[in-house]
């Protein structure tokens, strides 16, 4: 899943579930709010990247698990938006891969 800079949030250009919280932290649950309908793997971990847009994407910033992801209409537009559970916070300075694909690397 990938989500924006908190930074977008402070200058009132996004709203806070549509955004990567200050500080990611295991075991937390957290809200997204994602523009359009999505379709996300419920049964596994996944990635949590962060956006930029136009399919700008960084290294995982964290494995996540969704657990609940409904469509809903925002001002007549649709929209996704649930839950997620962070299993792990990646160390962005560390090179380590983490995922194939989708697929977790343990």
């Amino acid at each position: 899943m990938a989500l924006r800079s908190i930074s977008e949030f402070r200058s009132g250009s996004r709203k806070k579930e549509e955004c990567i919280p200050e500080k990611l932290e295991a075991g937390k649950i957290y809200d997204f709010l994602k523009q359009g309908q999505r379709n996300y793997f419920l049964e596994g971990e996944i990635p949590l990247l962060e956006t930029k847009g136009s399919q700008v994407l960084s290294k995982p910033m964290a494995s996540i698990i969704i657990l609940e992801a409904i469509h809903i209409l925002i001002n007549g537009k649709p929209c996704t938006k649930g839950r997620y559970k962070v299993v792990e916070v990646f160390d962005r300075d560390y090179p380590k891969v983490h995922f194939n694909g989708f697929e977790r690397i343990k």
